[in-house]
């Protein structure tokens, strides 16, 4: 016998129908709502993990340190106040104190993408600094070991300073600056006003260096002017300074004469 479907049924068994296709399209939309927050979150997590202080060890920053090259890719801030660094920092570290890095943050701008490491008496008295480096846009930063918590090869009251701070201090007349690259460099041009000083030869050149104003050092990457800072530092001279960008790092404006 065959069957006949009624009007109304057909019309219940469509409204059925709609209703679980609308069901389903708002699941479906639910699950892919869902995905996205998820994703959202995920990346939110990866953000916030990217931008955290990474923290160094002291003997980590000490190989580094001790070794000519490796430094080169580094720029340490020692973020006390200046009077605590002058009186003793770690080598190559440049006194940049935590409440001066908003002050300081367009000299700091050519460092941005290089490796940044903070260093104070503790980690935790620098790691405030880092975390300011970090909301300035500097994106590789690093908090290390302070100088009480790890024992540093060395510790030097040699004071260390960008290229901004070397060129102020030569335009001033008020510093003996000296080159203490090889001399065929420095006939090549130095800075005006610079004397050159054999580093092969420390005990005798320095003589000549008067000690009633500050000295200020510079050479090809940093690593001769120090040698020749350290030597003065312990020969009884104040106010040595030394800058860490050489004529390798900074275009200086040199001259002849």
């Amino acid at each position: 016998m065959e069957m006949t479907t009624s009007p109304i049924v057909k019309r219940l068994f469509l409204g059925a129908m709609s209703a679980v296709a609308v069901l389903t399209l708002s699941a479906c939309g639910q699950q892919t709502d869902d995905q996205n927050a998820a994703t959202s979150t995920s990346s939110a997590q990866t953000t916030s993990t990217a931008s955290e202080v990474t923290a160094m060890k002291g003997d980590e920053l000490d190989k580094i340190l001790e070794d000519t090259k490796k430094k080169e890719k580094y720029l340490v801030l020692d973020v006390r106040k200046a009077e605590d660094y002058q009186a003793g920092t770690v080598k190559y570290a440049v006194n940049v104190p935590t409440d001066e890095i908003d002050a300081k943050a367009d000299s700091l701008a050519d460092y941005k993408d290089k490796n940044v490491v903070t260093i104070a008496d503790t980690k935790e008295d620098s790691e405030k600094a880092a975390k300011a480096l970090m909301d300035k846009g500097v994106t590789k930063v690093m908090n290390a070991d302070g100088m009480k918590d790890f024992n540093y090869t060395v510790i030097t009251k040699v004071q260390f300073v960008l290229a901004d701070a070397l060129v102020k201090a030569a335009e001033s007349g008020d510093y003996t600056i000296i080159d203490s690259r090889d001399e065929k460099d420095y006939n090549a041009g130095h800075l005006k006003g610079a004397k050159h000083i054999d580093v092969n030869n420390l005990d005798e050149e320095i003589k000549s260096i008067p000690k009633d104003k500050p000295v200020m050092s510079y050479c090809y990457s940093g690593n001769k002017a120090y040698k020749a800072a350290q030597k003065l530092v312990d020969e009884g001279w104040t106010n040595v300074f030394t800058a860490n960008d050489g004529t390798k790092e900074h275009d200086y404006d040199l001259v002849t004469d």
